[in-house]
């Protein structure tokens, strides 16, 4: 064989040779007699149409989202004009005045409570906040003694609490930065009733959420620093059938309420939960009135021997109308002096 006839045969053979391995690989994957395909579940056969299904709708979902966010686009933009007229709540609050009266919330208690008040205390102070920034005349917000378990679970669970707005976060003490001459202690044992609020003046509320376990402590406190303190005047306004007790939060937004409205009794009734089962006093002293009435009527129509009785009595126990007196004058005196509470617990 030539030489040039070499590469020529060396090309045929090494094509023919492809074609065979070619040949032999189908070969191989053709299923051989004998041999069964392995069957498929009912199961297995439903994922691979809902995968078949998933892959053929790629792109529908990718158009369904786009119009989506279109149709959100579109409705936060009417969302925007229809409130342009100022009947939002955030923009009503934007178009009001501050008030220059300072509102402290207390943090100096944080080793007298278990985890447990500690996060219902964060709780209050985060509804204290979002109301300030909501209100038609948000206070000067002070939280202070800021530290301790307080803060370790603030920034636990809150971390977006070091952006806050419109509040002054101090780990100090508020004597170390507030005259004494403009403080006033709100406590539920102090002897004074607040009439209105003095807006030059800094009101405290104690951060405490005790469940009464600590009665008395705050008045103590204010007293033992020197501090002015009152109460709001609740028992004025309001007959409550549950505990006399109110959440910080509570005391809080009837503050921002009475700047408002300029109202006990409407501040009261708007804030505390109907749970509280409130009544006004006003309400109160005519169901009473009406009910010495229907007595005497009931009284009236009883026979001559009921009155000839009661004389009896009468000049049998000469001093029995003297100690009736001094028992009814026991009873106002009890209910004259204010039994309200609050602390954190509600």
């Amino acid at each position: 064989m030539s030489s040039e006839m070499m590469p020529a045969f060396i090309e045929t053979s090494n094509v023919e040779r492809k074609q065979d391995l070619s040949e032999d690989q189908e070969e191989s994957q053709k299923p051989r007699l004998g041999e069964e395909f392995e069957p498929i579940s009912k199961r297995q056969m439903k994922k691979l149409m809902k995968q078949k299904q998933w892959e053929e709708q790629r792109e529908l979902r990718k158009q369904k989202r786009k119009e989506k966010r279109k149709r959100k686009q579109l409705e936060r933009q009417c969302q925007l004009e229809s409130n342009s007229d100022g009947n939002d709540r955030k923009r009503v609050r934007r178009g009001g005045v501050h008030s220059t009266l300072r509102l402290i919330i207390d943090c100096s208690f944080d080793s007298l409570m278990i985890l447990k008040d500690i996060k219902k205390l964060h709780k209050q102070i985060q509804r204290c906040y979002a109301e300030n920034r909501r209100a038609l005349h948000p206070v000067q917000f002070y939280l202070t003694s800021h530290g301790g378990q307080l803060k370790k679970n603030m920034d636990e669970s809150d971390k977006g609490w070091v952006n806050w707005k419109d509040i002054h976060i101090k780990p100090e003490h508020y004597s170390e930065f507030i005259k004494k001459e403009d403080l006033i202690y709100l406590t539920s044992d102090s002897p004074n009733v607040l009439k209105e609020l003095d807006e030059s003046k800094a009101y405290v509320i104690g951060g405490l959420v005790d469940h009464n376990h600590h009665k008395g402590l705050t008045y103590k406190q204010a007293s033992d620093h020197g501090i002015d303190h009152a109460q709001l005047p609740l028992g004025n306004f309001v007959k409550m059938n549950s505990r006399k007790v109110l959440a910080i939060n509570h005391v809080f937004e009837i503050i921002l309420e009475y700047l408002e409205t300029r109202d006990w009794q409407e501040a009261f009734f708007t804030i505390l939960p109907q749970r509280k089962g409130a009544v006004p006093t006003d309400k109160l002293c005519e169901n009473s009135s009406h009910d010495k009435k229907s007595t005497r009527v009931e009284g009236g129509l009883d026979s001559d021997s009921s009155e000839e009785e009661t004389s009896r009595n009468e000049l049998d126990s000469p001093h029995e109308e003297e100690k009736q007196d001094k028992e009814n004058s026991t009873e106002s005196i009890v209910n004259t002096v204010p039994n309200m509470q609050w602390t954190g617990d509600d």
